[in-house]
């Protein structure tokens, strides 16, 4: 009866820590606030009825993206702020269409790892580990129909090596994987980052920094 009890109490204990577990946030940041009137709901969106549901809440249409731009490449993401029936699915995905030349510059995915699959042109990819393990660079290029990997929240790339256009799709997993350009980021904040700080950062002289900051950091995802 004792080894019983023992076991009971094992269950309860384990069921009590699974409770608490905090699941990954889907949004950057949610400051606790007490007054329900001016909160916001955490974690995706508010469901619809299911009652009233549809087909086109699953549905979407992606054309190719505009590659005209500083970069020579567009993201065209389907995320659930694109398509609603993918609230809570923990999936999504983007078409990437590359001019020749075009890149999709140095970014991360804090809430999602992405497996990326060449539909057509040539890639050159790659990612970059943490500090932790020195910072190592992986690389490969692509041909049609070849498949990559890239970790969470690791710095990644994509550059069109061919000398056509190319097209990519890229899966997530998550419904909300969220995008940082570093470039844009770093030299395009709001408000500036200090240039004390960035010249620190990056061991150049102010100069440097101003000019970076005054640069148009076009942003390809949408």
């Amino acid at each position: 009866m004792k080894v019983v009890y023992f076991l009971v109490a094992i269950l309860a204990l384990t069921s009590c820590v699974a409770s608490a577990y905090d699941p990954s946030p889907l949004q950057d940041f949610c400051v606790a606030l007490n007054d329900t009137k001016n909160a916001v709901f955490v974690n995706g969106k508010i469901c619809k009825d299911p009652k009233l549901v549809k087909a086109e809440d699953f549905f979407r249409h992606v054309e190719p993206g505009n590659t005209s731009n500083p970069l020579g490449a567009q993201v065209t993401q389907v995320f659930v702020d694109q398509l609603p029936g993918l609230n809570t699915l923990g999936v999504s995905l983007a078409r990437i269409d590359f001019a020749p030349k075009g890149l999709n510059p140095p970014h991360i995915h804090h809430r999602g790892t992405e497996i990326l699959i060449v539909i057509e042109g040539t890639l050159y990819v790659g990612f970059v580990t943490s500090n932790q393990d020195n910072n190592r660079l992986f690389t490969k290029v692509l041909n049609k129909g070849d498949v990559f990997v890239f970790p969470i929240g690791l710095i990644h790339f994509q550059l069109n090596v061919g000398y056509g256009n190319a097209i990519a799709i890229a899966g997530l997993s998550s419904q909300s994987p969220g995008t940082i350009t570093i470039a844009n980021a770093l030299f395009n904040a709001t408000p500036p980052i200090s240039t004390e700080v960035l010249t620190k950062a990056f061991q150049v002289d102010k100069s440097t920094i101003a000019y970076l900051q005054k640069q148009f950091w076009y942003n390809n995802n949408n």
